[in-house]
């Protein structure tokens, strides 16, 4: 479980995320959704123990989050990850020489479903390929939380769908707690068990997107929409 109380960011004097009460249950995946600038970077950031609260704290199962928790946390981020002198064997063996959890056999079958080749230089891969590869490192580790930053950011639509099928063949349902930050709202819908908007650093509504289908007969970005029409600022 990862508890968000009543947390601030400041960047400055600008907040970044304001007061933000948060808990993300074991098992579900949720979606964070809102524009460009709302704080679902800083607040991924950390989730992953590579930002601190100005005021607040974040916990995951119980525990205080440090510069350590990534031995318990996957994160995808939406820039950088990615060593271009490195081929991308060497990626994925950099990867399980650093995390324990880091399942081999997961990477080789990830290998064959994401169409890498193995002796290619990162810096040679198209941007979906490189995409692709990031996925392949978050998903071939067996931890508790996966923080996926945008993973579909500059991919084609094509490169999209194979993302989504990934996560729903090698995501743990039940057991893995998986966060992704995303404005691809229909293409990670069929995944998604709860929806976030978050804006100006603000929580300004959530819902349960299979109660959202069934009561409501509305997609989640129809209810992002509505959200907004209704005076998300106001």
């Amino acid at each position: 479980m990862i508890e968000m109380r009543n947390v601030t960011k400041k960047y400055g004097k600008r907040k970044a995320l304001d007061s933000i009460d948060l808990i993300f249950e074991k098992g579900k995946v949720y979606g964070i959704l809102g524009p460009n600038g709302s704080g679902k970077s800083t607040m991924m950031k950390m989730a992953a123990g590579l930002l601190f609260p100005t005021k607040g704290e974040v916990l995951i199962n119980g525990q205080k989050v440090n510069r350590h928790i990534a031995k318990d946390v996957a994160y995808l981020a939406s820039e950088g990850m990615i060593y271009p002198g490195l081929t991308v064997r060497q990626m994925i063996d950099f990867f399980a020489s650093q995390y324990p959890d880091f399942s081999m056999e997961k990477a080789e079958e990830l290998i064959q479903f994401m169409n890498l080749e193995t002796h290619q230089k990162t810096a040679k891969l198209s941007k979906g390929q490189q995409g692709r590869l990031k996925l392949l490192l978050v998903l071939s580790r067996e931890a508790p939380v996966l923080l996926l930053d945008e993973p579909f950011l500059g991919l084609d639509p094509m490169v999209r769908d194979t993302v989504v099928k990934g996560l729903v063949s090698f995501i743990d349902f039940g057991e893995q707690t998986v966060i992704i930050t995303t404005h691809e709202i229909t293409e990670i819908e069929p995944v998604l068990e709860e929806a976030v908007i978050l804006d100006e650093g603000q929580v300004r509504a959530r819902c349960h997107v299979e109660a959202l289908r069934e009561e409501e007969g509305m997609s989640v970005l129809q209810w992002l929409k509505t959200t907004y029409k209704e005076g998300i600022n106001s």
